[in-house]
């Protein structure tokens, strides 16, 4: 994990900046409904929002997690992740209501303590819970410092998304790695499954216009809230099944 972490830093100080494009905040679909603007947009945060509850009702109740954790304290990761979901469905809608580089910041800043709890999820699950949950905030300030560095600069006229895009990389790249890190749990599988409804999402973002323009019924944009909710929602779901790991044959 540190020499994947060396390698994209690498990669991320030797890339040229890399500006945010001036048509970001234009995307495909800026219908109003119902008084609400742009509002595929904005509505479909409730999916974060219903996943972060969910998540967060899970943990609370000890006497389901007997089978969830060997140590009960591994939740805490797994909360700050569907916290961060959370505050992600009102921040995202909060930017989609009036789309600029300001309200973006609500928008990004919640996703980043979903990137930075996923990174210790998989430290303290797969490596050593001490060292998971002692990096967890760490994890959560380096990433959202990715942010916020964006906006400063931003402010200066100069903004460069290099380092926010190299804590989303991470982060992602993190549920892969963890494949290949012995499992202490079953359903380890279901990490690559959250990596491609991620993969999933990123490409409907890309696809904003593409996709809304085949009917004219629901942006790319528009998928890809729901796309990364589903990714929570898979990790919910391998919580609610798995057990812990006995032995080698565990699947």
């Amino acid at each position: 994990m540190l020499g994947v972490a060396l390698g994209i830093g690498v990669l991320t100080v030797r890339l040229p900046p890399v500006p945010q494009p001036d048509s970001y905040h234009q995307f495909a679909d800026q219908r109003p409904w119902l008084g609400i603007p742009n509002f595929g947009n904005v509505v479909s945060n409730l999916a974060f929002a219903v996943v972060g509850l969910w998540g967060l009702r899970f943990l609370s109740k000890p006497d389901r997690l007997k089978n969830t954790f060997i140590d009960v304290r591994e939740r805490r990761p797994y909360a700050a992740a569907f916290f961060g979901l959370l505050l992600t469905a009102f921040g995202s809608a909060y930017y989609h209501l009036a789309p600029s580089n300001t309200r973006l910041v609500w928008d990004r800043l919640p996703m980043t303590i979903v990137f930075g709890s996923l990174v210790a999820v998989v430290i303290t699950e797969r490596i050593s819970v001490e060292a998971g949950l002692k990096l967890l905030p760490f994890l959560v300030a380096i990433a959202a410092g990715s942010v916020l560095q964006w906006y400063r600069d931003e402010l200066h006229g100069h903004g460069d998304l290099r380092f926010y895009a190299a804590v989303q990389l991470y982060s992602a790249l993190v549920l892969l790695i963890a494949l290949l890190l012995k499992p202490r749990y079953s359903r380890t599988y279901d990490f690559a499954i959250v990596f491609g409804f991620y993969l999933f999402a990123k490409i409907f973002e890309t696809a904003d216009r593409l996709i809304f323009a085949h009917g004219h019924i629901i942006s790319g944009h528009t998928l890809k809230h729901l796309a990364a909710a589903t990714a929570g929602f898979w990790i919910l779901r391998m919580l609610e099944s798995r057990k812990p790991r006995l032995n080698e044959n565990t699947a």
